[in-house]
């Protein structure tokens, strides 16, 4: 599910920032923590993939004029509907019923009714006096009581980043409200229960607003300017740092969601990348002759592209030294110098450079598979991995310099990603356990690269669920034992699973589902890819990026996870348990099937494949209704299958017979919410 941060006009970028950086600490890897635009909020179906959305700090006023109206509807009917919300200081006031602050200033004063009305009451500051637009000036830490009756296992005080946040005034005579937290010092604003922090119920929806800023870390503070007195506050907030970050996730589990236990947890640092061709090591002397002679070099090593800085080393350099291992500062993964350790002869790196991979099983796989193909395909033999990385598909899409003169098929692994990225932008860091990885395609310039650009995901999806049930067997798609493993795709190239707790016999593969996401949502996807691509060098270079969940438990299911329940299933029809998926050997054999399956397309397109894709998606014979002009009228439509030159859904109307090719409006929510159509 979504955690949706506001982004809009009225926030801050540093407000924004704070949420952002907490929340994935506290609610990583169950939630995907990322922004979201007005124009988004306005347009798009965000509330059915979304469990909390959040109004930062910033101005009142703004809020207003953005979301008066459409935007609070849609923010209310969420709420209500049971989704949950955070207003953080001004989004506490734009909150509640009626904004008073600083009254009788004629400078200052924002005052009135608000629609969202969550806190039925007067929201009123400033708390402190002091506040200035767009500085510390004012800021103080705050100590404040918390309400341990409400949170149970909450510290008794915390210190809160404090700058013109309100008082809910008599918080306690409305029904639906808790309050969590009081001021402790004595206030500018009269009223006797100094409410700071408090929780809401509105309709199903849970609603949790605050005066003060539970969020803001204070590794996220400095004091460039010299001011004395603000660096006082960061002093006082980093020591009280810890009973901040309780309090925060305390808030969280009040409002119902899961979070990570361990408050002390942090984001791990960059660590360096093994870049390496073990089966044709000369391919990698060849690559780094090119780099050093078409890119500028500073000091031997390093270069800077158009988003990351990059030094590379030499195999017999030790280069552990220089992954992060401070925890007293958040680091900025795209910022950070990206070191990369080349191997040009057949060493492998040791198991303590990559404890998480093992390069021996990931190319000894590979080299068996290209010995019963007859050759070393492109795709996979030269790889860079590194256990801690930003995004995989950033590295390489977001810096033309290098990814020019990387070879076709060249590939890039991690285990960690900290800012791994999805369909529209969205931002997470995933688990351990998650097999992450961006692929180069090199596509010349010619006749059928239109359609080989939009379709080449399909390829890419077909191969993956082909390995993925071929797992025991060099054959795809024939796993002696995996193939009865339930896991479809889902349109264009998601891969999905049945939970494990609704997987109860091996016919379950063979369900037929009316909804595109599983009846009942009882299938939960377990892989998730994009595909980006630009023309360079009269070639398109195409990054298809692809998660998929092997190991990991959270934040819906894995592939290990649904094996075991398959493992139950066979010792009941006395059958033998499977071999768990290995990370190195499914990466191996997910090369190998795309570098065979690519074979074939580049000169002939997706259309041989339809067959086998429609043997593995969801979507035959499903029903989909379609909002024909933005207007609420549905005409409800039957799917026949896709268009073999740009993929497009083929439709049929249930009611005229009419047939619709369909395509996404461009959401980054669901594909299936708005989709558009044009009549053939």
């Amino acid at each position: 599910m979504n955690v949706l941060v506001y982004s809009g006009p009225g926030t801050t970028t540093e407000s924004v920032k704070h949420c952002l950086e907490t929340l994935r600490l506290h609610l990583s890897p169950y939630n995907a923590v990322t922004s979201i635009s007005e124009n988004s909020l306005l347009n798009d179906p965000w509330m059915y993939k979304t469990s909390l959305l959040v109004l930062p700090g910033g101005a009142d006023l703004p809020f207003c004029r953005a979301l008066n109206g459409d935007g609070n509807r849609k923010i209310s009917q969420f709420v209500k509907k049971g989704g949950k919300f955070i207003g953080f200081c001004a989004g506490g006031y734009y909150s509640s019923s009626r904004v008073e602050f600083e009254v009788g200033d004629p400078k200052m004063e924002v005052s009135g009714s608000r629609e969202l009305g969550f806190f039925p009451g007067i929201a009123k500051g400033c708390a402190y006096k002091g506040f200035m637009y767009e500085s510390h000036g004012g800021a103080k830490a705050t100590k404040l009581a918390v309400n341990t009756n409400a949170l149970l296992n909450c510290v008794p005080e915390a210190y809160n980043y404090y700058n013109g946040g309100c008082v809910f005034l008599n918080a306690s005579k409305y029904s639906n409200v808790e309050i969590l937290a009081r001021y402790t010092e004595p206030l500018d604003v009269e009223d006797e229960e100094k409410a700071a922090v408090i929780y809401c119920k509105v309709g199903k929806g849970d609603v949790l607003l605050t005066g003060s800023h539970p969020e803001f870390t204070p590794l996220l503070l400095s004091s460039s300017d010299g001011d004395r007195n603000f660096q006082q506050v960061i002093d006082t907030l980093n020591e009280n740092d810890y009973g901040r970050k309780v309090f925060m996730k305390e808030c969280l589990l009040k409002l119902g969601l899961r979070v990570n236990e361990d408050v002390n947890t942090s984001i791990p640092k960059i660590t360096p990348i093994y870049l390496l061709s073990n089966l044709n090591p000369t391919n990698m002397t060849k690559l780094m002759s090119d780099l050093k002679e078409n890119l500028d070099f500073v000091n031997g090593n390093t270069f800077e592209d158009n988003h990351d800085t990059f030094s590379f080393h030499e195999e017999t350099e030790e280069i552990n030294s220089y992954a992060s291992d401070s925890t007293n500062e958040i680091e900025d993964p795209h910022a950070a110098v990206k070191h990369i350790k080349v191997f040009t002869s057949r060493n492998l790196p040791s198991s303590k450079e990559t404890p998480y991979f093992d390069m021996s099983t990931y190319f000894e796989t590979l080299g068996m598979l290209s010995k019963y193909s007859g050759k070393v395909g492109d795709f996979g033999s030269m790889l860079g991995y590194g256990e801690v990385v930003s995004s995989t598909n950033a590295m390489l899409e977001s810096n033309p310099h290098l990814l020019r003169h990387l070879p076709n098929g060249f590939t890039l692994s991690a285990t960690t990603q900290v800012a791994g990225r999805g369909r529209g932008g969205n931002v997470w860091i995933n688990p351990k356990g998650v097999m992450a990885q961006s692929i180069l395609f090199k596509i010349p310039s010619g006749q059928n690269q239109s359609s080989s650009i939009v379709t080449l995901q399909y390829l890419c999806g077909l191969a993956l669920i082909e390995l993925i049930l071929g797992y025991g067997s060099i054959e795809p798609g024939n796993g002696v034992g995996y193939e009865d493993l339930p896991v479809k795709i889902k349109w264009p190239n998601d891969i999905f699973a049945l939970k494990p707790e609704y997987f109860n016999s091996l016919d379950d593969k063979n369900e037929f589902t009316q909804t595109v996401d599983g009846d009942d949502e009882k299938y939960a996807k377990i892989s998730g890819a994009l595909i980006n691509s630009q023309f360079l060098n009269n070639q398109f270079h195409l990054v298809w990026g692809v998660g998929v969940n092997v190991s990991n438990s959270a934040p819906t299911t894995s592939l290990n996870l649904v094996l075991a329940k398959l493992n139950e299933i066979r010792e009941k029809n006395g059958l033998s348990p499977l071999p768990p998926f290995k990370h190195e050997v499914l990466l191996a054999k997910l090369m190998y099937t795309i570098d065979q399956f690519y074979s074939v397309f580049k000169h002939s397109g997706i259309k041989p494949f339809l067959p086998l894709y429609y043997k593995r998606w969801f979507h035959s014979s499903q029903t989909v209704k379609l909002d024909a002009h933005g207007n609420g009228q549905t005409r409800t439509c039957i799917i026949r299958g896709i268009t073999s030159d740009y993929g497009l859904l083929i439709a049929e109307d249930i009611n005229n017979g009419e047939t619709l090719e369909l395509q996404p409006d461009g959401n980054s929510f669901d594909i299936f919410k708005g989709l558009v159509y044009k009549k053939t």
